[in-house]
């Protein structure tokens, strides 16, 4: 909040639509689906580390080597504990446009509607489609799709930010060299978690932000 003066209507009104939105019992026929990305750096050991012994864990010298970027997709339906993570050379708008159709063609080929929720990266919208695939290849596409943005400001809103949160921790809080071994370890952990279903139980609700928020408020939105 230090870097926001007050909260617009625009804002208010985006953050009551998502919270109404993650109240909604789970729907396999509308499923929910947060989505956000990730940029990491490749790096790799500069001389063979010591490997981990009795009572000694692993040594490994403090200057590495840069192997370049790569950018993680990461896409969660949090009520069904269900994520997919994709390994991409860039994030521009044809990787994400790929990415997106390899979710609504494959794990929610079947679903009726999808809310896909988005922060506001110029590569997140509509037109993005358009330019990459034509308009009526785009329209084909999305037909079955509602976007739902987070406010300006207001990442905090996309469970996606969570998800990635405890994959940085539980995956990526070490030196990776190459893509195929980031794809590896990605690939084994989002399974792990897929098979056990980790949820995401998101508690915060309007009137918690009406409580928290409402010093910051613009004017009174109306109910």
């Amino acid at each position: 909040m230090w870097c926001i003066g007050a909260l617009t209507q625009e804002y208010r009104a985006r953050m009551y639509a998502l919270l109404e939105l993650y109240a909604r019992p789970m729907s396999r026929a509308e499923p929910v689906i947060c989505i956000d990305e990730k940029s990491l750096q490749l790096i790799g050991h500069s001389r063979v580390a010591l490997p981990m012994a009795s009572h000694n864990p692993t040594k490994q010298d403090y200057e590495y080597v840069r192997n370049g970027t790569t950018n993680l997709f990461v896409a969660v339906e949090p009520k069904a504990g269900q994520r997919v993570v994709s390994v991409t050379e860039r994030r521009g708008k044809i990787d994400f446009v790929a990415f997106i159709n390899e979710l609504l063609t494959g794990a929610y080929a079947k679903a009726r509607r999808i809310h896909l929720v988005l922060d506001n990266l110029n590569t997140h919208f509509r037109k993005c489609f358009d330019d990459v695939l034509g308009k009526c290849a785009a329209a084909k596409l999305l037909r079955r799709v509602q976007f739902h943005y987070t406010p300006k400001h207001a990442s905090w809103l996309n469970m996606a930010e969570i998800e990635i949160g405890i994959l940085s921790r539980q995956c990526l809080d070490r030196r990776i060299a190459s893509r195929e071994l980031l794809e590896s370890e990605v690939d084994a952990w989002q399974q792990a978690r897929n098979k056990e279903k980790r949820t995401i139980e998101w508690n915060f609700t309007r009137q918690d932000a009406d409580r928290k928020l409402g010093r910051h408020y613009v004017s009174k939105l109306a109910c």
